[in-house]
């Protein structure tokens, strides 16, 4: 791995391909927004893909601090 490509990754965290919750489409730079938990039945979880995160204000579960 060269130092430019060591750069980038550290920039960008891992992104993944999937739905974006927001504008409800397809996306290749989701990361995990929130989980939904429910007592009795299926939770679920939303993702946000990059432009969705900036406008929206949003922040990775991944890169909130710890509590």
């Amino acid at each position: 791995m060269t130092h430019a490509e060591a750069t980038d990754a550290e920039q960008e965290p891992t992104t993944g391909y999937g739905w974006c919750s927001w504008h409800d489409g397809m996306s290749r730079t989701i990361r995990l927004i929130q989980v939904q938990e429910q007592g009795s039945g299926p939770g679920g979880s939303l993702f946000a893909c990059a432009p969705c995160r900036e406008t929206h204000h949003l922040v990775p579960l991944a890169d909130l601090p710890d509590e």
